[in-house]
């Protein structure tokens, strides 16, 4: 397993980043046990998960799997890079009830502790907002940060689904008040078939010093041989990739890149990872197995070298918007 610096930290954190969502509500707490341990004993050391991951009632279930999972093997947690998100409502029943959501110090505050009871460990390496809060200042936001730091309950801080202009303000204020050294990651959707994060999310990333971590590499199983599987198992897909399919534009598209990989003998899954850590200023994808094959699977990719020839004949299938302001104008 490779390793790289977390933007401008001293961290170190593997090329891969082992997604924790489908533990729990796909992958029961024995199964999600053993893709932690063959993660880690592949040299994964850079897990993500979310206070709300679960769902629904069940929200909060992902963290305690994985607080199982340390309690049972202590050590494994001086050997891992621990982020967990904060924004989602937690209120007890499924109650939206004010103040157990978002970036309110108070949330901040309650979520933190609730997540490391959750976990079973005294400290979250990166926390990380889940999404942008209209509606509470950055100055309060980091003012319970650096509570946090102090106290040792969090190390560093990131974001998730942040646009560019709130990475900057985000990071603006915190260098002005001091104390805090802001974002140090962003989490968000980039891949192959949707790459708009590189006109303006990914150039703030890099101008601010923060890794990018995108989620969701192949797209919802778009980019994983879907065209592939159907005719294979006469298996149809589901949800917003069969209605994405049904769009002629769409389906000559994918078509295209499984031929091209078909030629070459690579696995489309593969691919599509392998292709993201080719990219400026990424970290790693999040990658979310629910068994150990997939896991496998995206251990191989991680392994993979992108001919030039290759790289330029995807970006000729699935072109990038390129930087802003060029997307949109001169």
């Amino acid at each position: 397993m490779k390793y790289t610096q977390l933007g401008r930290t001293g961290l170190k954190v593997s090329r891969l980043v082992l997604g924790t969502m489908n533990f729990g509500p796909q992958t029961d707490e024995t199964h999600s046990h053993a893709i932690m341990d063959a993660a880690l004993d592949a040299g994964i050391n850079f897990f993500d998960t979310a206070n709300v991951y679960g769902w629904g009632e069940n929200k909060g279930r992902t963290e305690e799997i994985i607080g199982t999972w340390f309690a049972k093997s202590p050590a494994h947690r001086d050997k891992v890079v621990l982020a967990t998100k904060v924004y989602g409502n937690m209120g007890a029943d499924g109650e939206a009830w004010p103040n157990h959501d978002k970036l309110s110090a108070l949330n901040i505050r309650r979520a933190v502790d609730a997540s490391l009871k959750r976990l079973q460990t005294d400290h979250i390496d990166v926390y990380q907002f889940h999404h942008i809060d209209r509606a509470t200042p950055f100055e309060e936001v980091w003012q319970a940060i650096d509570v946090l730091v102090q106290q040792g309950k969090i190390l560093y801080a990131g974001s998730s689904n942040f646009p560019g202009y709130k990475i900057a303000q985000a990071n603006e204020i915190a260098a002005r008040r001091g104390g805090t050294i802001g974002l140090v990651s962003e989490q968000c959707l980039y891949n192959l078939f949707e790459r708009r994060a590189e006109m303006e999310v990914i150039p703030a990333a890099q101008e601010y010093g923060l890794g990018v971590i995108p989620w969701s590499p192949l797209h919802g199983g778009m980019l994983g041989g879907v065209i592939k599987k159907e005719v294979a198992g006469g298996r149809r897909t589901s949800g917003r990739t069969a209605e994405a399919l049904t769009n002629p534009a769409v389906r000559a598209q994918i078509q295209s890149y499984e031929d091209l990989l078909d030629k070459h003998g690579l696995e489309p899954g593969e691919t599509a990872l392998a292709w993201l850590l080719t990219r400026p200023g990424v970290t790693g994808p999040i990658v979310g197995p629910r068994t150990a094959e997939q896991l496998e699977s995206a251990i191989r990719a991680s392994e993979l070298e992108l001919s030039e020839e290759l790289l330029t004949d995807l970006n000729e299938i699935f072109p990038g918007p390129g930087p802003s302001p060029e997307a949109f104008a001169w």
